[in-house]
Formats: C-alpha cells, structure tokens, sequence
C-alpha cells in the first residue's frame, strides 16, 4: 500500500479526535509490524509540533503486556500519545500512568492499515453522540442483561463500576480512547450466564458461522468450548491464577459507519449495534484485576436489557 494513502486518516487521527495544539508534545508509540501507521501519524504530528518523538520498539507477546521502560516513560512526560501496536497497550500500567499525568491518549492495538484507512473514515461527533445516546439508557441501571439467538443469556451487576465512553473525541488532559472508536463499556462487578461470541475473537480472526460457548458464574468463566482460546487463557492463569479466567467487559458498539465485520477485534467491537464481552485485565476500565491478558469476543446479534428495559442500539444503515 503507497504510504501516502495512510496520510488522510493520520489527519482525523491526530487533528480531529487528538487536537494536537502547537504547544504541546507528542509520543508516537509503535513496533516494528505497525511502523508505517506510526510513520504517518508521526508526520502528522510533527508538522503541528516540534515536541514530538517516535519510538519504536520490538512487539509484544501479548494483549496488555507492558512496554519497555523508555517508551512507558516517554509516554507519562507526553502531552498526546498515538499507540499504533501490535498488542494492545490499553490495559497496561504505562497507559494508566500516562492518563494519570494527564495525557491524552489513544491507543491503536493489531491495527492493519485496511483498518485504518476504513476505521478513521467516520464522523466522530455523530460517533460521540450515539455513544452519548446508549449511556443514558443503561447509566442508572443495576442489572443489564444481554441475550442472542445463539444462545447467549448473561446477566452482569453493575455494582459501583461507572460507565466508559470510547468516542474517539480526545481533547481534555487524562481521556483516553482506542482508535478507531465508537463504544460505551464498563467492567461489571458481576456476571452469571452464558455468552456465544459469533462475530470475531482472538485468535481466530471472524468467525464465519463458528460459535465459541463461555460459561461464567460468579464473575469468572467457568468453561471454554475452543482449545485455542482455552490455551491462551491458561497460560496467562500460570501468571496470576484466577484472575485469568475474570469476567473482564461488556461493551456496546457505537460506530454506525462499521457496518461488516472484517476480522479485526479493534474495528469489529466497535461496530453499531454489536455487543463484545471480554476475559482477563479490566483494571485500566475501572475495574480491580490485573492479568496479563484481555479477550475480546464480539456478538453479531444481541439484545441488551437495562433493568428488563430493552435498550435501542444504534445500528449502521
């Protein structure tokens, strides 16, 4: 792909949902696999400020992993961070330090240049609106219960968690957002059911008919239909027990401009009308475990109640 072609959406990308401002510093965070996305936003970037740096460094073994020490620093002392990896940095300390300093951030995990080319052509204050929209419905529930024709039948407390929103508008010190965006989400106290992801989940790419079953009780799977995904799970259990195994999300896709699914967790979870549910780490979405992984399974055709009430999803035309 001519790399010229990755300038429009570095565009949208730093100007419109960072505003980058003249006076302030940037860090483009990449790895050797995403190096042409980092070189685009960084041109970007670099025309705005003189305060801005490239780093790049060899990428990680999985979802959460922490970065090496320079970037995790050059990322706490920046005004604006672009994170266009491999694996993902959302749920990493050194993301949740750089919020903390008041960085504005926004991280780009297993992005391709496909995805970001189609996931950047979108229009972020209608995204911000929608995003808007489902947040009024379900921000004073307790309960929010989600089903689907296969199968799926879960229900999650909300407990004392807060709600997120992913709207891809990044302007105030400490926000935070992946790229591309459109999501509301939270990380539940507790969870008890069932869920069938029918859409897209890791390793796998989209499913295309497949259906992987999870059982959860008490906050915690208790049971995996796929080897692959039990594998991965598994092994970060070698690291930190249980905490593994935590019923981690549920999100609610607000991007109405994502109308199929392409295979890539990071557009397809965003995607209007879809709801995603997630294993492993929620301590950087307000929740208190930290593992070393965070699965992301997507669903094509959810219902979601909000204290028995129906909830109107936005949905692409």
């Amino acid at each position: 792909m001519d790399n010229s072609s990755l300038r429009a959406p570095a565009e949208t990308a730093v100007r419109q949902c960072m505003n980058l401002q003249s006076d302030e510093s940037c860090a483009v965070v990449t790895d050797d696999e995403r190096e042409a996305i980092g070189e685009a936003l960084y041109r970007v970037a670099a025309e705005i400020t003189d305060d801005t740096v490239f780093l790049r460094y060899p990428p990680g073994s999985q979802h959460g992993e922490e970065p090496p020490a320079p970037v995790a620093g050059a990322m706490r002392t920046a005004d604006v961070v672009l994170a266009p990896t491999t694996k993902s940095l959302s749920h990493t300390e050194a993301r949740s330090e750089a919020n903390a300093a008041g960085a504005r951030v926004a991280t780009l995990p297993g992005i391709s240049e496909g995805v970001f080319l189609m996931g950047l052509d979108a229009d972020y204050e209608a995204i911000r609106q929608h995003c808007e929209d489902v947040l009024a419905q379900v921000a004073d529930a307790a309960e929010i219960r989600v089903t689907s024709p296969q199968g799926t039948d879960i229900t999650f407390g909300v407990g004392s968690r807060e709600w997120n929103v992913d709207t891809g508008i990044v302007h105030e010190p400490g926000e935070m957002s992946n790229l591309p965006a459109g999501e509301v989400f939270l990380a539940p106290e507790t969870a008890d059911g069932t869920f069938v992801v029918d859409g897209t989940m890791r390793p796998h790419g989209k499913l295309d008919g497949r259906e992987l079953r999870f059982e959860v009780a008490d906050g915690y799977v208790t049971d995996i239909d796929d080897p692959a995904i039990r594998e991965q799970v598994e092994t970060a259990a070698d690291e930190v027990g249980r905490d593994a195994y935590n019923l981690a999300e549920l999100g609610i896709g607000t991007n109405v401009a994502v109308t199929d699914l392409v295979g890539s967790v990071l557009l397809d979870e965003k995607a209007g009308g879809t709801v995603h549910i997630a294993i492993g780490d929620d301590h950087a979405i307000g929740g208190d475990t930290h593992a070393p992984i965070h699965l992301d399974g997507i669903l094509t055709e959810p219902t979601v109640y909000a204290d028995g009430v129906e909830v109107d999803l936005p949905r692409g035309e």
